[in-house]
């Protein structure tokens, strides 16, 4: 796993005459986890997009590795995987087609492993269905199984335990813990912790 260290440094940005982030700030570092906390409205989402380069900050800036992320926003897009609240799912394809697009625009991937991922999540009896079939429980279960075949050192997660079972928090909890272990980093918008959380899971509440 790669070297890496996420900062935020000071971020700000307004939505109109509301400020959405206010004086965001933190540094994290290979195999720790940060779980963004607050009220629908906190500016979770809108954090995550700016961590990411989605979103531009009014003030502050996003560091990877000491350098501000703006300065070469591809070559920091090849170091993390983004799932936001929705999956980036196309509703034609099925969730094994979904997971081989989505997957082969980053690496190579081989069949075994594509199997090996879906049986995974639990998805070995409806990967050939089409996702607009799916339920919304199942929906969610297909990107965490493309989360450890991308191989990154950073994961952005929103509301990743969503729609899913006590089963599947489970699994989104293991695949995290996995993912801290080989040094890498997560940060995940969360209304309750995520299962398994330990010492290497910090919190930051942010205002309403």
């Amino acid at each position: 796993m790669p070297d890496g260290c996420l900062e935020a440094e000071n971020l700000y940005l307004w939505r109109g005459d509301r400020h959405v982030l206010r004086g965001v700030g933190f540094a994290l570092r290979r195999g720790a986890c940060l779980e963004l906390m607050g009220v629908n409205g906190a500016g979770k989402t809108t954090l995550l997009r700016t961590l990411c380069g989605l979103t531009a900050p009014e003030e502050g800036r996003v560091l990877w590795d000491g350098a501000d992320v703006r300065r070469d926003l591809p070559a920091f897009h090849a170091a993390l995987a983004y799932i936001g609240h929705e999956p980036p799912l196309k509703a034609e394809l099925s969730a094994r087609e979904n997971l081989r697009y989505w997957i082969g625009m980053r690496r190579r991937l081989s069949a075994r492993e594509l199997d090996a991922a879906l049986a995974r999540v639990g998805a070995g009896a409806w990967c050939e269905r089409l996702v607009r079939t799916l339920s919304a429980g199942q929906r969610r279960r297909v990107a965490p199984a493309g989360l450890a075949l991308l191989m990154v050192p950073l994961w952005l997660l929103d509301e990743p335990t969503t729609n899913l079972d006590g089963e599947g928090r489970e699994l989104v909890g293991s695949l995290i813990g996995e993912q801290l272990a080989r040094g890498g980093m997560v940060v995940a918008a969360v209304h309750q912790s995520l299962p398994g959380s330990t010492r290497a899971v910090s919190r930051l509440e942010l205002p309403a």
